[in-house]
């Protein structure tokens, strides 16, 4: 019985963690993730640059008459009008925040806390339609609201959400009547 304990006393377990290797790996992986959040940080000063030529962002007139809808939610984004992966980042439209819309008669105000708040004239909105994605955010079909509204000589779709979701049907069609009556008025079509 003696010798079992002298053998047990002998055992030594094998050392487990090499610190100086764990700590290099750490280091290493710490390193590579900065690079590629400092390579995406680029990218996005690149894309930003690139669509330079994109004339600021109106804002809200200071009369713009009473409200005809009120929308709170979330702003996804915005992209080139039917390119919904490309997305448009200068003067802070690639920016995701919550989300305050009121539609007047003249226009579309887009209320951004945290980022750039913007103004989509009347004259400017093309068409409304509810869709399942826009870049960077995919849902169940007719889960975003898209509204294709005209900026310089671009047309730009721009995504939300309500909070509300059954409320995003009603945004379509008065959207889209504003945007036909804009039309018979002006005696065009766009």
């Amino acid at each position: 019985m003696t010798p079992l304990l002298h053998l047990a006393a002998e055992q030594k377990s094998a050392d487990v963690t090499d610190w100086p290797d764990r700590i290099g790996w750490i280091v290493g992986l710490l390193l590579f993730i900065t690079l590629v959040y400092w390579l995406m940080r680029q990218g996005w000063k690149w894309r930003g640059t690139l669509q330079g030529d994109l004339p600021p962002l109106p804002s809200a007139p200071s009369e713009p008459g009473p409200a005809k809808l009120e929308l709170s939610g979330r702003y996804h984004g915005s992209t080139t009008a039917g390119q919904w992966l490309d997305r448009i980042v200068a003067h802070g439209l690639g920016t995701r925040s919550r989300v305050e819309l009121t539609l007047t008669d003249a226009g579309l105000d887009v209320v951004r806390p945290g980022a750039t708040d913007f103004f989509v004239p009347a004259d400017a909105l093309r068409e409304a339609r509810l869709d399942k994605g826009i870049a960077g955010k995919v849902l169940t079909e007719g889960g975003l609201l898209i509204v294709t509204w005209a900026h310089g000589d671009k047309l730009i779709d721009s995504g939300f959400r309500s909070d509300h979701a059954a409320e995003q049907a009603e945004w379509v069609t008065a959207l889209n009547d504003m945007s036909n009556t804009t039309i018979t008025t002006e005696g065009t079509a766009r």
